[in-house]
């Protein structure tokens, strides 16, 4: 029996384009002794990597990420063939990333500063932020540059190495990373993963391991935090799902708020944590927004996601089209009224959903309580704020909330009372890396981004000298 024979390797991923539902590629799964090698390599650079001063790893990163410039193409087709996202969106989404790294990179000076505490005469107190050594970041497929650089920038940063554990739709994604930063003067920082969920429990159970960012379900969200829990004392990132609330005021500027959250809906084919999954408009404006939103969603155009003119390409896999079916289904069993979609186009190959229009939505509808991740907007309509208010919190969830008002009182009361990681005023769908992203109940703990993205990635050391 030969070596390669001898040797049992678990089986790959086979990747499905979602337009054309054809084999797209296969990727081989990392065995055992593969992932044993690629933590004991990480463990020993991170250690390495955290003597290197913080302006040198700063530009070695910035250096890193030029990979991601000279192959923006290649890697913007990569995403759009493994998860359909339109070519023009998967394109933003390798600026975005690369934006969103310079500001990581521009808040870390200051974040990672040593906090100065004043003492008594004869006395240096101060607060180190030290690296933490090896970060298990699990990535998800929606936004898959944008998501695992949320956490792979920062945390090199401050000195740590990653093993990044991207998702089973999106691996190559996790490739274009390795490659990346393959070339740091200290080898093994960044290490690609492809294993499974039994071996990825294995991994957050080892104690090599310093911290875990997930990114993905409430359910997968829950498993790794019992994993961690079980055994481990170590911190846990988690962002979770969201059922972000709108609400449209009577006094919100009308084209503009059923433009942009229709589109805070259908972006990305409506798979985006914040993107918004249920409106509520005020009674005075109700029938002039659904007129309005109805018009905004038509004008989508579904296809070849990899044709510049396709705004809105497949789901990135069939169980999302069945999870929108079943929440489109109750929903009008319910009461609601269909106004646009409700079905997969006809005759068109792929995983398609028709961009959908809901009225009169009933507050214990599935599309209102449930995740739904799909291009879906479901309308209630309001008396007043007070009813919104409630409404929106009236979830398990709480990522985003959006308030479309001309009225700053109003929008700041909505911010003090919303349950909310972050509140909106005539905006949604969108991230700002200056600001902390973090959610509130079952949207998950901890914060990425901001310099409080660097705190969960590092830990405090108090220097107490006499």
């Amino acid at each position: 029996m030969s070596k390669s024979q001898s040797i049992a390797r678990p089986a790959g991923l086979t990747l499905i384009n979602p337009h054309s539902e054809a084999l797209l590629c296969e990727v081989a799964s990392d065995s055992r002794a593969d992932v044993e090698s690629k933590l004991e390599c990480a463990r020993h650079a991170a250690r390495k990597w955290r003597a290197v001063p913080l302006a040198k790893r700063i530009a070695e990163v910035e250096r890193a990420l030029a990979h991601f410039r000279e192959n923006a193409e290649q890697i913007a087709r990569d995403v759009t063939q493994q998860m359909g996202k339109p070519i023009v969106e998967s394109r933003r989404e390798v600026e975005t990333m690369l934006a969103r790294a310079a500001a990581m990179i521009a808040l870390a000076p200051d974040a990672l500063a040593p906090d100065l505490v004043p003492g008594k005469p004869g006395f240096t107190l101060r607060i180190e932020h030290v690296p933490l050594g090896v970060v298990l970041d699990i990535a998800a497929w929606n936004y898959p540059l944008l998501i695992p650089v949320n956490v792979i920038v920062p945390a090199l940063i401050a000195g740590n190495a990653v093993l990044l554990k991207h998702s089973a739709k999106t691996p190559l994604c996790g490739e274009a990373f390795e490659r990346a930063f393959a070339n740091l003067s200290v080898p093994h920082l960044v290490s690609a993963l492809v294993i499974d969920h039994p071996a990825t429990a294995l991994l957050i159970a080892d104690p090599r391991i310093d911290h875990v960012a997930f990114t993905g379900s409430v359910a997968g969200g829950r498993e790794v935090y019992k994993s961690v829990a079980a055994s481990r004392f170590i911190d846990v990132g988690l962002e979770l799902g969201g059922k972000d609330p709108a609400y449209v005021a009577e006094d919100a500027d009308l084209e503009f708020a059923a433009d942009n959250v229709v589109d805070g809906a259908c972006y990305n084919a409506g798979q985006s944590c914040c993107g918004v999954e249920r409106a509520y408009v005020h009674a005075k404006l109700y029938d002039a927004f659904l007129a309005r939103a109805l018009h905004t969603i038509r004008q989508y155009k579904l296809g070849d996601p990899l044709d510049p003119a396709t705004t809105m390409g497949p789901m990135a896999g069939r169980s999302g089209v069945e999870t929108i079916e079943l929440h489109v289904a109750d929903a009008l069993q319910r009461g609601a009224r269909l106004l646009a979609g409700g079905q997969r186009p006809a005759g068109m190959q792929g995983w398609f959903y028709e961009p959908t229009l809901l009225a009169d939505v009933p507050a214990d509808a599935l599309v209102m309580r449930e995740e739904s991740f799909g291009p879906v907007l479901p309308v209630a309509r309001v008396a007043n704020d007070a009813e919104a208010l409630a409404l929106m919190n009236d979830s398990r969830y709480g990522l985003t909330a959006s308030v479309w008002t001309r009225d700053r009182a109003r929008a700041e009361r909505f911010a003090f009372e919303l349950e909310a990681g972050t509140v909106y005023q005539n905006r949604c769908d969108y991230l700002d890396p200056t600001l902390p992203w973090t959610g509130v109940k079952d949207s998950g703990k901890g914060s990425t981004l901001s310099r409080y993205g660097f705190h969960h990635l590092t830990r405090r050391k108090s220097i107490h000298f006499r």
